[in-house]
């Protein structure tokens, strides 16, 4: 089992930034893929942004160049640096983690409870 724990949203006004962040406890954190999805309402949710635990890292196109995922395994942490942030940002955000054998962009087991990011215009 894994435990996950996102903390940092809030609202911001477009252009700005937000950095979220994931605390995770339980078995092997560092063994796993990592992941931030959104839902906006109304919408099914999707994939923002994927590290591996080998490291390598996985953009959707939607938020390449402005959203950044590091990892800090002696914390057992997984953060999501968003910057230039547009009202369409505007989400529930969720981190995850999953099987190293799964796709980064889809396959995961654990899940946070999700933490709100409002952009206004």
């Amino acid at each position: 089992q894994v435990q996950l724990v996102e903390s940092g949203g809030g609202l911001v006004q477009a252009g700005g930034s937000l950095r979220l962040s994931c605390a995770a406890s339980g078995r092997t954190f560092s063994s796993n893929n990592m992941g931030w999805f959104r839902q906006a309402p109304g919408k099914e949710r999707e994939f923002v942004t994927g590290i591996s635990w080998t490291g390598s890292t996985y953009y959707a196109g939607s938020v390449k160049g402005r959203f950044t995922i590091s990892r800090d395994i002696a914390k057992n942490m997984v953060y999501l640096q968003m910057n230039s942030l547009k009202p369409e940002d505007t989400a529930v955000y969720y981190c995850a983690a999953g099987s190293p054998k799964g796709a980064v962009y889809s396959n995961y087991s654990y899940w946070g409870q999700g933490t709100q990011v409002t952009v206004s215009s």
